[in-house]
Order: structure tokens, then C-alpha cells, then sequence
């Protein structure tokens, strides 16, 4: 019987197949399913507050050094600073040119920043020109001050730089034109501050002149300052500054190129000598160079003119000197450097020669190189005596 009192027949009951309890199974996935979503959700959660929480110490290390940077360079302390920096500044400069001026010279490093001080300061319209003596640890407000006053009004004289002309001879004739003395040049090319990238790049340690091959050649208008050291570093200056103009027109040709800036300028200025300052032979003699360096049966360039280079003990001699020298020579034209980024294309020849009258002879073997030379010794009609 039951605990009711009912008789139970448990024959019957035995008979009866089980019964399985389907809502068992269901109702346990039920239970579980929604606790899963919810790891998930939290997981997911956590993950993205993670993420915020990254983001927003990224950007505020950022924002802070940005101050550190703009603070430092408002107030005109650290990174290097203490040099003197002299510079020109033309009648009717904007603030924006005046502003990268200020940067090229090292005098500040945020010419926006710079802009917009002036702009909220309304020292716009008042800053004037001449040419000033920057201690570049004044801060904004210094140099705003100085640009307000006017820079001392100096005289200036017409100065030819001619293509070839090497570091000493540029000292000469600065000097020869009361720009500046020969010591205080040359104090300049090897320790003067100027703010260009391809200055940054030049292997100091290894080239004689630090700055031989990158004072452009051309016909300046320079200032005669009180100081000799003001006149060379604005002549130094400007020369650099006219070098960076114009290769701006054969930047992406530079950029594609497989040497270095430093290896193109010292290119040009073997191309340069060689060439005898002839444009149309550049593009071609560069090419020669660029097949005997980039050939195994040339240990060496073989430029001539380089034996007279006076410094470095042989180092820029090409006849002795594996591959490029340390650097340039002499300052090439821009007709040379750019025939020392673009040579000639499909010029498979690894001689040439020149004759009394500057004529080109270009040969691919030796045989027929010694050839020619014989027949203008034969016809007097021979230059080069450092071959004899």
C-alpha cells in the first residue's frame, strides 16, 4: 500500500516502460546558456574599458609632451641650445618666413607655434628686418622683442662663388670682399649651426671640410657685418640655403636614387672637375664613374683631378682610394648634380679622354682608350701630362 492507504500493484507498475524526463536536459542548458553570454559580455567589456583606458594614456602622454616640447621652446631652454645664431631677415618677410627662418637658423623648433604666438600677441605687422644676433635661450617673447627693434641695417656686396671652387677658395674670396676672415670661415664650415638635414648627414668624422661641396655657387648679394664670424655664417647661410632650393626641383629623382645625398654631392663634384663645367658631357661622364664603380674590374675610379685635391693625406685620391672619397671636392653646379643623380641611361662605356679643345672621347676597353690617347700625343693635342 501507499503512504495513503492505496494498494499498489507492483506487477503493473513493472510492466511499464521508463519514461524518460525530457525537460531535464532543457531546462539545465537554460541555466547554463545565459551565465556563458553574461562571461562573455563582461569579458567584451572589459576589453573595450581596457582600450579606452590605453587610448587615454596614450593621448595624454602625447598632449604632455607636445607641452614639454611647446613650453620649452616658448621659453627657449634645453635641446641643445646656448649658440648664438645670426641671421637675415628680408624687408616685407612675413611672420611665416620669418618663422622658418627662425627655424633653419636652429633659433626656435616650432615656427607654428611661433605664428600663432605673434598672432595672438598682434606683433604681426611689426617685426622688421635687417640682420640679427639671436642668443636662441631668449624664448618668444626675447626674440619677438628683437624683431620689434630692427636689426642692424648692413651694407651688403655682390659675391660670385664660381662653380669648382673648393672651402679655401671660397675663404679667399669672402675675405678678398671684406665679408668676413678666412678663420672665422673655416670656424664656421667645420662648427657653425645651421639647421638642414643634409648638413645632419655628412659624415663629419670622416671628410676633411665638414661643408666642402654644399656652399652653392652662384652670384650673392652678402652682408658686410661688424662681426667677421656674422658675415661668414650668413654667407655660409646663404649658400646652403640656395643648395636646398634648388635640388627641391629634383627631390623625387634623389629620394629614388641608390646612394646617399652625401655620395650624389661627391659624385657631382668628380663629375664637375671632369667635365670641365660642359653641361651637355655631364649626364654622360657621370655615367662612366657610376659603371666603374658599380664593376668588378675597376678597383678604382680613376679621376684624375682628384690626386690634386690638397687634404686628407690621399684619401680623396680616386687612384688609390677604393670607391667614392670621403666626400666632395669642390662645389659642383646644379647642372652636376643633377647628371650625378640622373646619368646617362644605356651608356656602356668605361673611358674618355679629352683633348686641348675640351672635346670628348669616350671608349668601353682600354685598348682603344690607349689608342686614342696615342693619336693626340701624336697630334699634340694632349693635356694630360700625370699620365706620362
Amino acid at each position: 500500500m501507499d503512504k495513503n492507504g492505496f494498494e499498489i500493484d507492483k506487477e503493473i507498475f513493472a510492466e511499464l516502460p521508463d519514461v524518460p524526463r525530457k525537460e531535464e536536459e532543457p531546462i539545465k542548458e537554460k541555466a547554463e546558456k545565459p551565465k556563458k553570454e553574461k562571461k562573455k559580455k563582461q569579458s567584451r567589456g572589459t576589453k573595450k574599458s581596457l582600450i579606452v583606458v590605453l587610448l587615454i594614456v596614450v593621448i595624454s602622454v602625447l598632449i604632455a609632451g607636445f607641452a614639454i616640447v611647446a613650453g620649452a621652446d616658448y621659453l627657449g631652454i634645453g635641446f641643445g641650445r646656448g649658440k648664438p645664431c645670426v641671421m637675415e631677415i628680408d624687408e616685407g618677410s612675413s611672420t611665416a618666413q620669418i618663422a622658418e627662418a627662425l627655424k633653419e637658423t636652429g633659433t626656435i623648433k616650432m615656427p607654428l607655434l611661433f605664428r600663432l604666438y605673434s598672432k595672438i600677441k598682434h606683433y604681426d605687422s611689426l617685426y622688421k628686418y635687417g640682420v640679427f644676433t639671436f642668443n636662441n635661450e631668449l624664448g618668444y617673447e626675447g626674440i619677438a622683442d628683437m624683431l620689434m627693434e630692427g636689426g642692424a641695417k648692413a651694407n651688403t656686396k655682390t659675391v660670385t662663388i664660381p662653380e669648382m671652387a673648393s672651402v679655401d677658395d671660397i675663404a679667399e674670396i669672402l675675405e678678398k670682399n671684406g665679408i668676413c676672415e678666412k678663420e672665422d670661415f673655416i670656424n664656421e664650415v667645420q662648427n657653425g649651426n645651421f639647421e638642414y638635414d643634409f648638413v645632419k648627414d655628412i659624415p663629419e668624422n670622416e671628410v676633411y671640410y665638414r661643408l666642402e661641396g654644399y656652399l652653392f655657387p652662384d652670384t650673392y648679394s652678402m652682408y658686410v657685418c661688424e662681426k667677421s664670424a656674422d658675415g661668414a655664417h650668413l654667407a655660409i647661410n646663404t649658400m646652403l640655403s640656395t643648395l636646398a632650393e634648388k635640388i627641391e626641383a629634383i627631390k623625387a629623382d634623389i629620394d629614388k636614387s641608390d646612394y646617399s645625398f652625401h655620395e650624389i654631392m661627391t659624385m657631382a663634384s668628380i663629375v664637375e672637375l671632369e667635365s670641365g663645367g660642359s653641361p651637355d658631357e655631364m649626364a654622360k661622364v657621370a655615367a662612366v664613374f657610376y659603371n666603374r664603380l658599380n664593376s668588378d674590374d675597376f678597383a678604382t675610379l680613376g679621376s684624375s683631378p682628384t690626386k690634386k685635391y690638397p687634404h686628407g693625406n690621399g684619401r680623396y685620391d680616386t687612384y688609390t682610394c677604393i670607391g667614392l672619397p670621403p666626400g666632395p671636392l669642390c662645389s659642383p653646379s646644379f647642372n652636376s648634380i643633377k647628371a650625378a643623380v640622373s646619368p646617362e641611361k644605356d651608356f656602356d662605356y668605361y673611358y674618355f679622354v679629352t683633348d686641348k679643345q675640351m672635346k670628348f672621347y669616350y671608349r668601353k676597353t682600354l685598348e682603344e682608350h690607349n689608342a686614342i690617347i696615342a693619336k693626340l700625343k701624336a697630334e699634340d693635342n694632349w693635356i694630360y701630362e700625370y699620365f706620362d
